[in-house]
């Protein structure tokens, strides 16, 4: 049985072809335009576009025309090209024309479930001078064969393709940077609002995923141990066990990411460098180091999920620029934070120095001026009288002093420093019952506590305070709760005084501790 020979492509149709693929800026449009209108004009009955990957030598991405969904669903998997005729064509990119495929020995490598092919045709995609891809023709329609025609009128089609393909390279690297650079400045303005720690890591992460269209986004950091371990995951969904997964000191790749150097990955699951039990689940990978002035914050690592798109040269550049952007980002939120406390702390210090120069000083002159006045007006009519009162004043007086005295001692300590002091351990024992008690305990200190504590004794009295503050705390209608530490040479004694209800019914206990020292 024999084929009329179908008709040839007239000038109309090629230059309607050239002129419809540049017609689009959007990169993946263009190549699916491309492979159409290649078909459409060399009536192929089936056409297929493969992208080359000059670093892997194989196809990273296919757009087909011609197929059912049915076909389609049939096929398990595209070829990578590294095999058959599409190998061929990347290993040796020159026009191939066959009559009949399944005679040429190259023919291998179709994945099961494609439909039957007997002719075929392919040129290369050339931008400049770099092979972008492959056009691959079959089924030449009426049953014929591809002619010399064909190949010429496909290889014109190839080179305003290469054009077209260029504008849409240059177009999608534009956006692709530009929506990486609004990222970096949108993670640097949310460091620098004074995010917690913990925050900033999680938002450099969850950025970075969505920006790199991966699966997950994880930061990692050094751990004493000399490995390093994720301290902050964002993924689609649940990050599950992610966060505390730890590179155990001795991984292949952990001496690359502790030393700052970047990792790329085309498989995580089967790449022998990665050690890690949730590796099984991801793909492609690129692991960049964040550091900024040599310093080494960590390390973003950007997984995608099994079987996703390799990550080209553009992905990685743009995410390792976007990693020293947010690295540097991190490091002046910290350095920022840092002012912060140092302008509370002195701040606090300055309220300190002036309670002390001021109130503390006018208050015990007040206090030597009552009691000599006290002195001086027991010998007077009524003299008892006025001198009881003038002794509450003088009392009233001194405990405000010890009240003073211990609120400058708390303003001198940094908040987040674990005391170092009796009178620093004993404030934050209260500090810590404040929380409970809803109002803030009284305190007051008598004698060098400090300096005639040993340090048994003021573990014992420690204990004996928490005891008392905690059963204070379970009493009805506590309203305030006075702790008092008296030390001499010849022992301490402390006192907690609350005015809560005990079981009878009772108003106000007293708990007393003490001890030689």
């Amino acid at each position: 049985m024999t084929y009329p020979e179908p008709e040839q492509p007239s000038l109309p149709i090629l230059l309607e072809a050239v002129l419809s693929v540049g017609s689009e800026l959007e990169l993946h449009s263009t190549l699916q335009h491309i492979v159409e209108s290649a078909a459409e004009l060399c009536a192929a009955r089936y056409g297929a576009l493969g992208v080359v990957d000059p670093e892997r030598s194989r196809l990273t991405d296919l757009f087909t025309t011609g197929m059912t969904e049915a076909e389609r669903a049939a096929i398990p998997h595209l070829p990578d090209g590294r095999t058959g005729l599409l190998g061929a064509l990347v290993s040796d990119p020159r026009p191939l024309l066959l009559d009949d495929l399944t005679q040429d020995p190259r023919a291998a490598g179709f994945p099961p479930g494609h439909p039957p092919m007997r002719s075929f045709l392919g040129v290369p995609i050339r931008v400049h001078t770099e092979v972008f891809g492959n056009l691959y023709l079959t089924e030449k329609r009426g049953g014929g064969s591809f002619t010399d025609t064909d190949l010429s009128l496909l290889r014109v089609l190839a080179s305003q393709a290469g054009i077209a393909i260029g504008n849409s390279r240059l177009y999608e690297t534009a956006r692709r940077r530009e929506r990486w650079i609004e990222g970096a400045a949108a993670v640097t303005t949310t460091l620098l609002a004074g995010r917690p720690a913990a925050d900033a890591l999680m938002c450099v992460a969850e950025r970075a995923r969505l920006l790199a269209d991966a699966a997950a986004g994880v930061v990692l950091q050094p751990t004493p141990e000399g490995g390093m371990e994720i301290v902050a995951a964002s993924t689609h969904g649940d990050p599950g066990d992610l966060v505390g997964t730890a590179i155990a000191p001795g991984s292949p790749v952990l001496e690359q990411l502790l030393g700052g150097e970047a990792v790329f990955i085309e498989d995580s699951a089967t790449d022998p460098r990665m050690t890690t039990h949730v590796r099984e689940r991801f793909g492609p990978s690129m692991m960049l180091p964040l550091q900024s002035g040599g310093q080494l914050i960590g390390t973003l690592a950007l997984p995608r999920d099994r079987g996703g798109r390799p990550y080209d040269a553009v992905d990685r550049l743009l995410a390792s620029q976007f990693a020293s952007q947010a690295a540097l980002a991190l490091v002046l939120a910290d350095a920022q934070h840092d002012r912060e406390q140092l302008a509370v702390y002195e701040d606090r210090d300055r309220i300190a120095r002036d309670l002390h120069d001021l109130v503390v000083q006018r208050l015990f002159a007040t206090e030597m001026m009552l009691e000599s006045t006290r002195r001086r007006s027991s010998n007077a009519p009524s003299g008892d009288l006025v001198g009881d009162e003038l002794s509450q004043a003088v009392d009233e007086l001194d405990s405000t002093i010890q009240e003073v005295r211990t609120a400058i001692f708390a303003l001198q300590q940094p908040p987040t420093d674990a005391p170092t002091t009796f009178r620093g351990r004993v404030l934050r024992e209260t500090g810590g019952a404040a929380a409970l008690l809803g109002f803030q305990p009284s305190v007051k200190f008598a004698g060098a506590v400090d300096a005639l504590l040993p340090e048994p004794v003021a573990g014992d009295l420690l204990s004996a305070l928490r005891g008392a503050l905690a059963a204070a705390h379970r009493r009805r209608d506590v309203t305030s709760v006075e702790v008092e530490v008296d030390a001499t040479p010849a022992g301490v004694r402390l006192t907690v005084t609350d005015d809560g209800r005990t079981e009878s019914g009772a108003r106000g206990t007293t708990m007393t501790w003490s001890s030689a020292v």
